[in-house]
């Protein structure tokens, strides 16, 4: 790498398993989240199950949320890209790099959006429990 930072928005580092595949009929490979943002993904894989370079994969993965009440509360998500990077990580392991064909509905490093996601929530049931009382 160049060392160049190209990228839009900042990513979230975590590391979380990810699920991929040409399409999910075919069998899945497991991966290691490395980054993430609401335009694409970098996840660790064993070098004999890494897709090609401009293949496109289904990814199944978890984005944490990022509210102090449950620091495990996770948003899953499934989304199709293509392989725009793949980077040598040691003999058995390839870094690769997806960007999303549908971009997330946040970027996961702004906890200033989520905060305010999660309160448009509230409000929204907040708003539902109310309706109902008769």
């Amino acid at each position: 790498m160049n060392g160049i930072n190209n990228r839009s928005e900042n990513r979230l580092r975590y590391s979380w398993p990810v699920w991929f595949a040409e399409n999910f009929d075919d069998m899945l490979s497991q991966g290691q989240m490395v980054d993430v943002s609401s335009k694409g993904a970098a996840f660790t894989c064993y070098a004999d199950k890494c897709p090609q370079y401009g293949q496109n994969i289904t990814a199944r993965f978890s984005v944490p949320r990022h509210h102090a009440s449950d620091p495990f509360d996770m948003e899953n998500f499934v989304r199709r890209g293509h392989i725009c990077r793949i980077d040598d990580e040691g003999p058995y392991v390839k870094r690769i790099a997806v960007q999303f064909s549908e971009p997330l509905p946040f970027n996961p490093a702004d906890p200033e959006k989520i905060e305010a996601k999660l309160e448009q929530e509230v409000d929204d049931a907040i708003e539902a429990l109310e309706a109902m009382k008769i």
